[in-house]
């Protein structure tokens, strides 16, 4: 934990990790502040950098996109112009929700979300295999999610 946090600014981040859109003044009770100095406190972890954004966390099968499978990519060449087309291209898709660089057995981890098993064959068919640099796809379907959390641990 970097030595710039202290106890407050991490009920801070964790309160807003559970929910973010509680009040300022929820927020304080719950931390042990005034309204004024946690409203400061929440806008200095905000402009270090430590609070990123906020975001809402949608339910995909509510939404028609039941299916999440993990991709495991290997790249025809190492080289650093491979990896940034790969980057570059990667970024424009939707349904790649995570993409990772690794090192290991492949070259990128990614997560990809869709509507179910025949809408990722046409994704990883129609996109992911006509990336230049990609040699080969291989792909791991979930059973189960035994545990999915945005929040990290403070």
């Amino acid at each position: 934990m970097p030595e710039m946090l202290d106890t407050i600014d991490r009920r801070i981040l964790r309160a807003l990790q559970r929910n973010a859109r509680m009040s300022n003044v929820e927020l304080a009770n719950e931390v042990g502040l005034s309204p004024s100095p946690c409203l400061r406190r929440v806008k200095l972890l905000e402009d270090r950098g430590i609070i990123d954004q906020y975001t809402a966390v949608l339910n995909g099968p509510a939404l028609g996109l039941g299916l999440t499978v993990f991709a495991r990519i290997w790249f025809k060449t190492q080289d650093a112009e491979t990896t940034n087309q790969f980057a570059e291209t990667v970024r424009k898709y939707p349904e790649v929700v995570e993409c990772y660089l690794t090192t290991g057995e492949c070259d990128a981890i990614m997560r990809i979300v869709t509507a179910d098993l025949h809408a990722y064959w046409r994704f990883q068919s129609d996109h992911l295999m006509r990336i230049p640099s990609v040699q080969s796809v291989k792909t791991d379907v979930p059973m189960e999610t035994i545990k999915r959390s945005h929040q990290l641990p403070l």
